[in-house]
């Protein structure tokens, strides 16, 4: 064989050996890629479980204590309503039994209200800033403290998911207030920072120290929640300096 013949079988060899090096990339980036596809659909897929079952345990904390509050209703509040008017009824003078008719009506105006909480279709009927509002209302009939609310925008209709959770984790923060801080105030306000919107909730009671066990599992349980529906949330405490909570909505 002369040179040329050489370097002719150099250079098939040289271009085959390439192509198979070439192949076996591809093949390698292909099979890379698609196990890749794989590991994100998984992930995406557990995302959309724990996603699924946080929802679940917030309507079903959410129907367990309205099946409380309406249980208390009927027996201290209705049941009263209904003895009452049986009394007025059994009466012989008139303007009683009129006052038993009233009774009635009055029971079944509040057993029609009740009827409302059995479902959760009032998320959808109500907006943030008046769940907020209503909350802060009953923490102030109670006598327990003082409370404000401060809306510099509206936060519009959110989706019913999103609702949910910011419902629940709103109600969790003014339930650990009034169990734990013992504050003389509590102050809600909703604002924006550029384009982040959030909810600022705020009490001057005992504080505590956010780093302490005890009380990070519960942030660790809210911030969990808020991250389902892409928010999040802040915490600032010491004790004997209150409490200041941000919660970042999703945009």
């Amino acid at each position: 064989m002369n040179p040329t013949e050489d370097q002719i079988y150099v250079i098939i060899f040289s271009t085959l050996f390439l192509g198979g090096l070439m192949s076996t990339f591809v093949i390698a980036m292909v099979f890379i890629h698609r196990q890749r596809q794989a590991q994100n659909k998984q992930k995406l897929e557990q995302i959309k479980s724990e996603h699924e079952k946080t929802l679940l345990n917030i309507e079903n904390e959410i129907q367990q204590e309205t099946l409380t509050y309406v249980g208390r209703e009927l027996h201290d509040n209705i049941g009263q309503l209904l003895s009452l008017a049986k009394l007025y009824l059994g009466s012989a003078k008139p303007e009683k039994q009129t006052e038993g008719k009233e009774t009635i009506n009055q029971v079944i105006s509040e057993v029609r209200a009740l009827s409302k909480n059995l479902n959760l279709d009032w998320v959808e009927s109500i907006s943030i800033e008046e769940f907020i509002s209503q909350q802060l209302k009953k923490i102030e009939s109670t006598g327990y403290c003082n409370t404000t609310l401060e809306s510099e925008f509206e936060l519009g209709e959110l989706p019913k998911d999103q609702k949910l959770v910011l419902i629940r984790v709103i109600q969790e923060i003014l339930n650990n207030a009034i169990k734990h801080a013992s504050p003389d105030m509590i102050s809600v306000r909703i604002w924006k920072d550029e384009n982040l919107k959030k909810i600022e909730l705020k009490d001057n009671g005992k504080g505590f120290d956010p780093s302490l066990e005890s009380s990070g599992s519960g942030m660790f349980n809210l911030k969990k929640r808020m991250e389902t529906i892409g928010g999040d949330i802040s915490i600032t405490s010491s004790p004997g300096n209150g409490t200041l909570i941000h919660l970042l909505l999703p945009n």
